[in-house]
């Protein structure tokens, strides 16, 4: 596959999806899945779903036009596909029924065994400064978890209008320029597809949004770019395979963790939604749903190229040497992408709520101390519960 190959997938993926997504908001509508506003979520009004659909046809048409579907490249290519149809399947199924956990997790388990069964596996890794390390039969198992795992830091992501659609567009283009570079042109060409979908259903979900991917749709996005990073990147013989995914999913990795971390810590089930995801914390001191996905699309965008930069930069001579001017440019950038890590959870996170907090704490009492209002607001900071923000507080 060639990259004027990626490229025409990636027309023709969005063109698909950008085309058919109202068809699906209008299937949507006649079958009842909709998604009604909730408590835990920024939505103001009923919005159909199932733009999963959409995208699903956007990869199916581009897949069957593009991709490698013979020999033994394709036959793990047509597995991909096949477990994509299995998990919009049950994606859809949940989007209208809303389904048990335990079934939607069997149907993720099932939909990542299927790509696995054709191929999509990892074998053996080549870390840095341990080598090749050969996984064996463990290698399987553990690719199902990690494509498991990727659906769900996906689907955990999409709570905002255009959020999960744009950073899977960003961390799919990323992969397709790393896989390419890594001679993998059937990955580079699956990655530029799945950024096509994503892109071409961002049309009609970027915030006001007229239409949600649905659970249809983040789960097959998950499942795209997990199968992408172990045909791409995680396994070749590049050093630093593993590192690639690990950076260029960065934030939705993080948020995940966060959340997930926050609600074992409080008893709660970590498939129950609440607040505390990055988007709702942004939401609550005062941004819009467009500043919010904007200031994560930024954020995606830095982690991205720095992704690119380890792949790119020539920090490194053939023997293995250090190239002391070429690491400090790749130190440079990687010290940006931090400093921009840190303004956006710490700074936007941590001290405008703390600020916002402080004062509406003094409103409700004025001869608080100030022990009482630090001691409220590390509960409130802990806890991630805030009062809501009035146009007056900011």
């Amino acid at each position: 596959m060639t990259q004027r190959d990626a490229i025409f997938a990636f027309v023709v993926a969005f063109a698909a999806a950008a085309l058919l997504t109202p068809l699906a908001g209008r299937l949507a509508t006649r079958f009842g899945a909709i998604d009604q506003p909730r408590d835990r979520g920024l939505a103001t009004r009923e919005t159909p779903l199932l733009g999963g659909l959409a995208m699903f046809a956007g990869l199916l048409i581009a897949g069957l036009l593009f991709l490698n579907l013979d020999g033994p490249v394709g036959g793990r290519m047509a597995g991909v596909l096949w477990g994509g149809a299995l998990i919009t399947l049950v994606g859809a199924l949940d989007d209208r029924f809303e389904l048990p956990p335990l079934v939607k997790f069997t149907g993720q388990v099932l939909a990542a065994v299927i790509p696995v069964a054709a191929g999509v596996k990892v074998e053996n890794l080549t870390l840095p400064f341990v080598g090749a390390v050969d996984l064996g039969s463990v290698g399987a198992p553990l690719t199902v978890v990690g494509l498991v795992f990727v659906m769900n830091v996906v689907n955990f992501s999409d709570g905002i209008d255009g959020l999960a659609a744009g950073v899977c567009a960003i961390a799919a283009l990323t992969f397709a320029v790393i896989a390419f570079d890594l001679q993998r042109g059937t990955a580079g060409t699956l990655a530029a597809i799945t950024a096509g979908i994503a892109a071409g259903f961002l049309v009609h979900n970027f915030p006001p949004a007229k239409i949600f991917m649905g659970d249809c749709g983040s789960n097959l996005l998950g499942l795209l770019l997990g199968c992408v990073a172990v045909e791409g990147a995680v396994k070749t013989q590049a050093v630093l395979a593993l590192v690639f995914p690990l950076i260029v999913l960065a934030v939705p990795f993080l948020d995940t963790t966060f959340v997930v971390l926050k609600r074992m810590k409080y008893g709660r089930p970590v498939y129950v939604a609440d607040q505390n995801h990055f988007h709702h914390r942004l939401s609550r001191i005062g941004f819009s749903q467009r500043r919010t996905v904007l200031y994560l699309y930024t954020w995606t965008l830095l982690v991205g190229a720095f992704a690119l930069a380890l792949r790119f930069v020539p920090y490194s001579d053939e023997g293995g040497g250090l190239n002391l001017g070429w690491a400090l440019v790749l130190a440079a950038i990687a010290l940006i992408v931090l400093a921009a890590s840190i303004y956006l959870v710490y700074t936007l996170e941590i001290l405008k709520v703390r600020r916002i907090a402080e004062r509406q704490l003094r409103g409700r009492d004025p001869a608080a101390t100030s022990e009482a209002i630090e001691a409220d607001l590390a509960h409130r900071l802990e806890t991630g519960q805030f009062d809501a923000i009035t146009p007056e507080d900011l």
